[in-house]
């Protein structure tokens, strides 16, 4: 057995390059010609430069403490709210159909959706709000979860080694929101997915919170992008796909991306933001400020502060600001 895992790891890369030469699309990036690391490192015998980024994230604590962190709701007592950890699973799963379809790379669009939210700090929207609040009002700082995640993988993982990642899946992670669009068409596909997924599963969560009913989601909207959370996603797949083929760019048409953006808007101001949801975001920021305002004091530099309030999981934080 050694010498015939020898021998298939021997062929492993030209396998791999003559069969991307063959299937992939010109504007794809292939496994082999990343940009490399910023520390260099010998590669695997069986597994592409990306597939080893996918595997160092998954491994990672950051990936495993998503299970814990709120995607809407506060850490929920039913069993099948959404998690961060779920909506990033979810991502991957969309992300790399609209990959596979446009002919890209599976296997960095599958890295970079896996590790783009392992900077978001506890609470979802609020938790990211409040803490940039308490950092700027003390600091003259901002913080931005995307930001976050790129210093998690950077530096904060495998105890302040970081996982050494290639630099297209870094710069996706980097910019999955925010200013500036990702140098990869991989990272593009996960920067829309991303909203393709969390606006559509957070509806679900909401009506099945009681937040909403299906009779408020806004009609015009709704006829444009389907009745149903899988109809919703469907339709908005097969819109990136057909809109992105044959271009270097991936893109919506206009009446389906205006209509997904209008129903963003909706679940801002309905549920992320809304009246409703109040008494958890009270909740959030108290739990935030008490910890952060603890720990400065406390005389912890503000960096070893801010990364670990935005490490936490939701029930950590609330025990740990119950203890203060």
């Amino acid at each position: 057995m050694p010498e015939l895992a020898g021998t298939i790891a021997d062929a492993f890369e030209a396998r791999i390059r003559e069969h991307e030469e063959t299937w992939l699309s010109p504007v794809a990036v292939r496994s082999y010609e990343t940009r490399g690391r910023v520390a260099e490192e010998e590669e695997c015998g069986l597994r592409t430069p990306f597939q080893r980024d996918r595997d160092r994230i998954v491994h990672s604590k950051s990936f495993r403490r998503l299970k814990h962190k709120t995607q809407v709701f506060i850490d929920p007592k039913g069993d099948h709210y959404r998690t961060r950890l779920t909506h990033t699973l979810e991502t991957a799963g969309i992300s790399r159909t609209v990959a596979r379809a446009l002919r890209l790379n599976e296997d960095l669009t599958e890295a970079i959706a896996l590790g783009h939210d392992l900077g978001h700090p506890p609470f979802g929207h609020t938790g990211e709000e409040v803490l940039d609040e308490v950092v700027f009002e003390r600091y003259g700082r901002r913080f931005r979860h995307n930001e976050q995640s790129l210093r998690v993988v950077d530096v904060l993982e495998k105890e302040g080694r970081g996982l050494n990642l290639t630099e297209e899946v870094r710069d996706g992670i980097l910019k999955h929101t925010g200013a500036g669009d990702p140098a990869t068409l991989e990272g593009k596909i996960v920067r829309l997915v991303d909203r393709v997924a969390y606006i559509n599963h957070d509806i679900d969560d909401a009506v099945r919170y009681g937040l909403l009913s299906e009779d408020d989601l806004p009609r015009e909207e709704i006829a444009i992008l389907g009745p149903t959370g899988s109809a919703r996603i469907d339709r908005l797949v097969h819109d990136i796909v057909d809109a992105s083929a044959g271009i270097d760019d991936i893109r919506q048409s206009a009446g389906v991306g205006e209509a997904m953006l209008s129903l963003r808007a909706f679940m801002f101001e309905r549920v992320y933001l809304g009246p409703q949801a109040e008494p958890e975001h009270v909740r959030a920021r108290e739990v935030v400020r008490r910890i952060f305002d603890h720990l400065v004091e406390r005389g912890d530099p503000v960096d070893e502060v801010v990364d670990y309030v935005a490490g936490m999981t939701d029930r950590f934080a609330l025990d740990y600001a119950d203890s203060l």
